[in-house]
């Protein structure tokens, strides 16, 4: 008979990562070029415990594969003294997994070391025999017989060590769940307001009946409610104490009863001051009389002033682009914890691609280029932003926050100058909950992007220029309201693995509030995550994107009733590492032909103007498959519909059928990913095909109003693919877009 006595101070999971974790912090990868290099590991007979699992917890393991492609990495070298204990290890995890009379073939290393000749070597590990597991017999509790019965049920409920209930057969011991059964219940007590509660508790495995006969003690303690607030920081801080604890007391309120996830709140709250290096709230000493808890918000002040500068370079098949960022930050600016940050980048953007804006054309029919291809479209892009934040704004969780931004920008379709500026509140009760009403007003200067000889290639209209603008370029104005609802459950919005995001935009513009545009625009997000699997290796997430802008009813010069043209820059484009994969950097949109006619240089290029509507759909699963190392599969869908597009007294009608969702103008592509896990984020490589599945994008000639289609290569990166031509009806989904698309960037794509 085996005993294991274990308080809820973990005892035993120290002596556990003793024995078994203590090879998941040493390297078996360390330089040792004296020794065999590990070519090949093998556990034999392991079928109620994986064999994965059990490397996993030794400290030898095989070179892989791709170790002479990767030059940051060794080999893996053998030791010994290492798989010798690594030998014990197995042994041992098998116990913890509640098979206690597993039995090895052997345990020599003679009998587990193959040597193939004189720098390597294989390794050979057999299971004899795994033994029938030890399961959840007796379970008895003591202790909570003076709780109410809805604490009991509450603490005993769906723990990872219970008794068998009626018709369901017995759980088998595995010393990992009785170590979180005993902190489950603890965490629960605490939870319902018993801040000195705690669990400890027997074990007794019985080998000769293969049962586990389980005894738990709990020490509940007294009951208590919050009580005053205290702070602990610098000797002469700036941020005055009375606002720490005013922010802390939006989760933590005095005399509610006692809980750590309120602690928990408290320090998310006071952290999100962004003024603290290091945020820590605990419960002070409990005074027993009055059956309350203090508690300490301890905080470290980080400096009031950052300057940031960095650099980048973006890579897409339909845009590339060289930029240096930088941002200046004060967080006491005129003191009050007011923020002023000053942030800026500047650049220099090509479209398509560097290549092609150096690209020679042929103007004097020799065949031979000798002169610049001007129509690709490339020059200096920039942005300048300058925002103020003013906390407790009228109330303790509303802040005060304006902005102004300038930018100079190009686009496929046209280049801009703009100017915008912001001015509203965020209203944020909760960590995971906020508001943000605001005012916007935004001025342009658009041009359509230009041919040879200074023609004009996309016209204003294309744009959602008034009528009255002149030939090449127009000035518009937006104003409207924007409201943005944000609710976010999840556990790390940079690599979330599980929990929800919801968010709705709403923008009402026009009227009342001026500009040259009357619409209403909405856009709500949804995206969800589900970890699942043995050792939680695997993540399934999934998002759905909607969004409409409609806008109003006006006459045209024929007295007939249509709707407005909309603003291009209001308008839905998708496409891109972050959106519908299957297309590039917002190319999913309606398309507009760009065409000059000039003898000696014909331009004919496909631009995307936007859409009124948009539908956008991802499955994503993800799996870890070693370390930091990720594999991805992914469905996504996409749709822009084309919306009123009007040229002179024409309408498209294909406007209706790509509005239609899962239409022909709904496409759909799946692809694999790639991802290494770094400090700042999942480093991401995502490769997509789009099926064939739907019609043409539609192209739209603004001489004609008429919508046409377009054929392409209908290639993979130049391979497999055949010209196609619309005129002979060889066409495909999407076309003239190529059928896969690639993408490498931080972060998970959402």
């Amino acid at each position: 008979m085996d005993v294991f006595d274990s308080p809820s101070r973990p005892s035993l999971r120290v002596t556990l990562l003793l024995l078994l974790v203590a090879g998941c912090g040493t390297p078996s990868g360390a330089t040792r070029p004296d020794q065999p290099k590990v070519v090949d590991l093998k556990i034999e007979g392991a079928d109620e415990v994986k064999a994965s699992d059990i490397k996993e917890k030794i400290v030898t393991s095989e070179t892989p594969w791709w170790e002479p492609l990767n030059p940051f990495v060794g080999p893996n070298y053998f030791d010994e003294n290492a798989w010798q204990a690594d030998l014990r290890r197995i042994k041992r995890f098998y116990q913890s997994q509640g098979y206690y009379q597993m039995q090895l073939e052997s345990e020599q290393l003679e009998d587990t070391v193959v040597h193939k000749g004189k720098d390597a070597v294989a390794l050979r590990v057999k299971v004899l025999r795994e033994g029938e597991p030890t399961r959840v017999g007796a379970f008895e509790v003591k202790g909570m017989d003076a709780l109410p019965p809805e604490h009991r049920a509450r603490v005993l409920e769906e723990l990872p060590v219970r008794p068998a209930q009626a018709g369901e057969e017995r759980t088998i011991f595995r010393e990992e769940g009785w170590e979180e059964t005993k902190e489950l219940m603890q965490q629960r007590l605490r939870e319902l307001g018993y801040a000195e509660a705690e669990v400890s508790g027997e074990v007794q495995v019985d080998l000769a009946t293969h049962e586990a006969r389980v005894l738990l003690e709990v020490r509940p303690g007294l009951r208590y409610r919050f009580g005053n607030i205290f702070v602990a920081t610098d000797a002469n801080p700036q941020v005055k104490p009375r606002r720490i604890i005013e922010q802390a007391q939006g989760a933590i309120h005095k005399g509610d009863w006692y809980s750590e996830t309120a602690l928990s709140e408290a320090q998310a709250r006071v952290f999100r001051m962004g003024v603290f290096g290091a945020v820590k709230v605990n419960r002070g000493a409990p005074d027993r009389e009055a059956r309350t808890v203090p508690v300490v918000v301890d905080v470290r002040e980080a400096p009031f002033r950052s300057i940031r500068l960095g650099g980048g370079i973006g890579l897409d098949a339909a845009r590339q682009e060289v930029r240096a960022v930088g941002e200046w930050t004060d967080r006491n600016f005129f003191g009050g914890l007011r923020r002023l940050t000053i942030n800026g980048r500047v650049g220099y953007a090509f479209i398509p691609t560097i290549g092609a804006a150096f690209d020679q054309i042929d103007t004097d029919g020799d065949g031979e280029g000798d002169a610049p291809n001007l129509s690709t479209p490339h020059g200096l892009v920039g942005r300048l932003d300058i925002e103020f934040e003013q906390p407790r704004f009228l109330a303790r969780d509303v802040r005060l926050q304006t902005s102004l931004t300038g930018e100079r920008g190009l686009e496929q379709a046209f280049n801009f100058i703009g100017a915008r500026g912001r001015g509203g509140v965020i209203w944020q009760p909760y960590p995971e909950f906020s508001f943000t009403p605001t005012y916007n007003l935004e001025l342009y200067r658009l041009q359509g992007q230009r041919g040879l000889e200074d023609q004009t290639t996309v016209p204003p209209l294309v744009l959602g220029c008034p009528a009255s603008g002149s030939a090449d370029t127009c000035n518009i104005s937006v104003s409207y309201l924007e409201q943005v609802a944000e609710w976010d459950r999840r556990n790390d919005p940079i690599a979330p693995r599980n929990g929800f995001y919801t968010a709705l935009s709403l923008q009402e513009g026009g009227g009342p509030l001026q500009g040259d545009y009357t619409f209403l625009r909405v856009l709500p997000d949804v995206r969800g995550y589900y970890t699942f699997g043995p050792k939680e290796r695997f993540t399934l997430a999934a998002r759905l994107r909607l969004g409409t802008l409609l806008t109003a009813v006006v006459t045209n010069e024929g007295g007939e009733r249509i709707r407005q043209e909309s603003a291009i820059v209001n308008r839905f484009f998708a496409g891109g590492g972050a959106s519908m994969r299957g297309f590039n950097s917002r190319r999913l949109s309606p398309m507009n032909r760009v065409s000059d006619d000039e003898d000696l240089a014909p331009v004919d290029r496909i631009v995307p103007i936007g859409g009124n509507s948009l539908v956008e759909t991802s499955v994503e699963l993800r799996f870890k498959l070693i370390g930091n190392l990720y594999l991805a599969a992914f469905h996504d869908t996409g749709l822009v519909g084309a919306g009123p597009l009007n040229f002179g007294s024409h309408q498209s009608d294909v406007r209706k059928e790509s509005g239609r969702v899962f239409g022909d103008y709904h496409y759909q592509a799946v692809g694999l990913g790639v991802r290494y896990v770094t400090i700042v984020g999942p480093l991401r490589l995502d490769m997509a095909r789009r099926l064939n599945i739907g019609r043409p994008l539609p192209i739209f000639d603004p001489a004609t109003g008429a919508a046409t289609t377009e054929g392409g290569l209908g290639d993979c990166f130049g391979i497999g693919g055949v010209e196609a031509n619309a005129a002979e009806g060889n066409t495909y989904a999407g076309s003239p877009e190529g059928l896969c698309t690639f993408f490498l960037s931080i972060g998970e794509a959402f």
